[in-house]
This record gives structure tokens, C-alpha cells and sequence, in this order.
């Protein structure tokens, strides 16, 4: 094991701990949008944790996924923003 893996290993527990963090912020966030943000940035941890994995195993398809799921978010995102600025102008 070289120092690239311990590097990794340590990025891979510190996103799972961010994930912890972050699921507890969506369990007692006070409103909806401090949940979807941290529901956001829960796609945006798993992204990470896919590339870690993807750098691990040496199998790049797996950045496929990665971009593809940063695409939904993006697009969920938008809509939100949207449903938002439509729930506020009424």
C-alpha cells in the first residue's frame, strides 16, 4: 500500500463522515431549502466518493456515472430554484 491509497483511504472516511454530518443537517434542518441544499450535497459527496473508488479500482466507466449523476443534480437544482422563485412571486 502505497501513500496514493492511504491518501485515498483517508479522503474516502472523511466523505463518509461528511455524509453523516450532512444527513443529520436534512433530519433537523429548519426549512426546505437547508434540506435540499443538504440533500445537494449528498449527490455531491457521493460524486466524490465515486471518483475515490473509481481512482481505487482503476475502472474509469465509473466517472461515466459520476458525471451523468452530476447532470440530475444539476437539472434538480434548476427546478428547484424555479419552484421557488414561482412559490414567492404569488
Amino acid at each position: 500500500m502505497n501513500w496514493f491509497d492511504i491518501v485515498l483511504l483517508i479522503a474516502l472516511i472523511l466523505l463518509s463522515f461528511s455524509a453523516i454530518l450532512v444527513f443529520i443537517r436534512i433530519i433537523i434542518g429548519p426549512s426546505l431549502p437547508d434540506r435540499v441544499i443538504a440533500f445537494d450535497l449528498i449527490g455531491t459527496i457521493t460524486i466524490g466518493m465515486i471518483a475515490i473508488y473509481s481512482l481505487t479500482t482503476g475502472v474509469e466507466s465509473y466517472l461515466d456515472v459520476a458525471i451523468i449523476l452530476s447532470l440530475i443534480m444539476f437539472l434538480g437544482a434548476v427546478a428547484f430554484a424555479y419552484y421557488m422563485r414561482k412559490s414567492h412571486k404569488q
